[in-house]
């Protein structure tokens, strides 16, 4: 009779809660779930890279492939090679073909200027990624130039000090790039705290390991005590770093990149003392975002003004660990 008194006043109790079974928790649906879907089944993504085939753009290309498989998009590419003028014929052409977001990873801060600001006006977001253009178009994704060209170029000063000769070089990609522009800004912010620092060289050599090899090797030439380089793109770098063991000299040599698995390696092996790194595949995520941001805004292409600066990494002997770079020919397996 107790037992039986205790299940009546607990049915009476879940009666006035309103909870007439506790057997089995029901589902919630969510509402937001098929609209999210919906605003994305069927739209093109455009990729116009500076070349294919690249740690960075293999990185972000595999990112954003995963998101329009699972989101029912259409992702394509663009790969003009190393080609302004391909690159701006391919822009021409995905203007006319509207797709719903056009991602551009600009050679230089003018070439694609006024073919990105008349996408806008074709109603096509459009998205840089790394290496932005004079236009501020939707959006910017990628690494902080200024930032890390002043923690290279502080990584340098620091192995650079009293009882060096305080001679560097600065060794660019493109210089009217936008990636070169705001590290040399990054560099003459740190540059203007060390008046005792003196700049020997500070020259371009296009993103070619073989010109940079060169450049650096005169370098050496025409300053045997040479201390120093600040490089700007790790795969352009091998090359300055090959002039560097030719030269037998201890000279410091710091360079910035995506974090592949290179970057690791020779950091291990002494190739390279220092790599401040935007990790690829971090930035490739960070894309994906601003792909969704953007469709799911409801505003016309160009109104609003985002900007997304990816986190960057120091990679030394002091920092590494399984896990720290990531793997190219991962994404090639997958």
């Amino acid at each position: 009779m107790k037992i039986k008194n205790t299940l009546t006043a607990v049915a009476a109790i879940l009666s006035v809660l309103g909870i007439a079974d506790l057997s089995i928790a029901a589902g919630i649906d969510d509402p937001r779930r098929a609209d999210y879907f919906k605003t994305f089944e069927g739209k093109t993504v455009a990729f116009v890279p500076v070349t294919m085939g690249i740690d960075l753009t293999d990185g972000w290309a595999s990112v954003l492939q995963a998101q329009a498989d699972d989101l029912g998009m259409k992702f394509v590419i663009r790969d003009p090679h190393f080609s302004a003028d391909a690159g701006a014929q391919a822009i021409t052409a995905l203007i006319s073909e509207k797709p719903d977001v056009l991602i551009v990873h600009n050679p230089d801060i003018q070439s694609y200027a006024k073919l990105l600001k008349r996408a806008e006006e074709a109603g096509i977001h459009v998205i840089q990624v790394n290496m932005r253009s004079n236009y501020n178009s939707d959006a910017y994704v990628g690494a902080d130039w200024i930032g890390i060209g002043e923690a290279e170029t502080q990584a340098v000063i620091d192995r650079c000090g009293a009882g060096t000769s305080q001679k560097i070089a600065i060794l660019q990609g493109q210089p009217t790039s936008g990636s070169d522009s705001g590290m040399m800004k990054g560099a003459e912010n740190i540059l203007s705290k060390h008046p005792e620092i003196k700049v020997v060289a500070n020259q371009g050599a296009d993103w070619d390991a073989t010109k940079a090899r060169t450049i650096i090797a005169t370098v050496i030439q025409q300053n045997p005590d040479l201390c120093g380089v600040v490089g700007f793109w790790d795969v352009m770098d091998l090359g300055a770093a090959a002039a560097i063991k030719e030269s037998g000299k201890k000279i410091a040599l710091v360079t910035s990149g995506g974090g592949e698995q290179m970057a690791c390696d020779n950091v291990e092996k002494g190739v390279f003392d220092e790599e401040i790194a935007y990790p690829v595949l971090d930035q490739g995520h960070a894309l994906a975002v601003m792909v969704q941001t953007v469709l799911q805004s409801g505003e016309p292409a160009g109104k609003n003004k985002f900007v997304i600066y990816t986190p960057s990494v120091r990679i030394t002997k002091e920092t590494l660990h399984p896990g720290l770079c990531w793997s190219a020919a991962s994404i090639k397996k997958n």
